[in-house]
């Protein structure tokens, strides 16, 4: 099967020139998605705020790609700064769920502008 490139208004505007998501099959690879509106505003306000927004923003693109965030097999996290890992963790169970959760990644990186960048790889067969 050919691979299918997705980008929805639904979701913040790539930050460069790359697609929302690519279709491969029956997987769904998400790019990172970041704090930000669908009209490209950032969201700036506190962790919790930008981190529900990338969050949002990741659910949005694979809902565009027809699958769902439960179809989730590999979730990446990158996040500024470290401390925030217990508010993302409790941030991250209200859009994984507590059952049959994806594998994922939570490293520091040196984000400017924002404080988390989500992205994940989905399996729909």
């Amino acid at each position: 099967m050919p691979k299918r490139t997705v980008m929805t208004d639904q979701a913040a505007p790539p930050g460069g020139p790359y697609s929302h998501a690519v279709v491969a099959g029956d997987t769904v690879y998400l790019a990172g998605a970041i704090p930000a509106l669908p009209d490209g505003t950032r969201v700036t306000g506190p962790f919790e705020e930008q981190a529900r927004a990338a969050f949002r923003n990741l659910a949005a693109v694979a809902a565009a790609c027809g699958a769902s965030l439960d179809q989730a097999v590999r979730v990446g996290v990158y996040l500024r700064d470290f401390t925030d890992f217990p508010a993302m963790n409790a941030i991250y169970a209200e859009f994984f769920g507590p059952d049959d959760l994806p594998v994922r990644t939570t490293i520091p990186v040196p984000l400017v502008g924002f404080d988390i960048e989500v992205d994940a790889v989905l399996y729909t067969g």
